[in-house]
């Protein structure tokens, strides 16, 4: 079942990763990228008050299964691993992170033009 899981979290994660970032884009999903950005906001902050910053539980989840795979040496992020995982290139988790957090405050900023905007974007 370890690697269906993976295989599940991967897809799943990175899919939900795309979403928020472009979401905002197609007028029908928009209300659900804001929820989204939310969950993944709060997962961040409010949940990572006690467990670090930039918590994410997708990331806990996906990460007790590849250490049972036989992972050890894991970054601390998601989009770390993704990029590594994809490229074989391990990046500067310092550039990683302050890139999804700039990104992800853009793709925040759009969403909330896109859906409390008094202009009409919703054609």
């Amino acid at each position: 079942m370890l690697y269906p899981a993976h295989y599940f979290f991967l897809v799943f994660h990175t899919a939900l990763v795309l979403f928020n970032l472009f979401g905002w884009l197609v007028p029908r999903w928009r209300k659900w990228h804001l929820f989204s950005l939310l969950i993944t906001l709060f997962s961040w902050v409010i949940l990572g008050f006690w467990k670090g910053f930039g918590y994410c539980f997708l990331t806990d989840w996906h990460y007790r299964v590849l250490f049972q795979m036989g992972y050890d040496k894991l970054p601390e992020s998601y989009i770390s691993f993704l990029i590594s995982y994809i490229t074989g290139w391990i990046p500067d988790e310092g550039l990683v992170n302050t890139l999804t957090l700039i990104f992800t405050v853009l793709a925040l900023g759009c969403s909330l033009w896109v859906n409390f905007s008094k202009r009409t974007f919703n054609k």
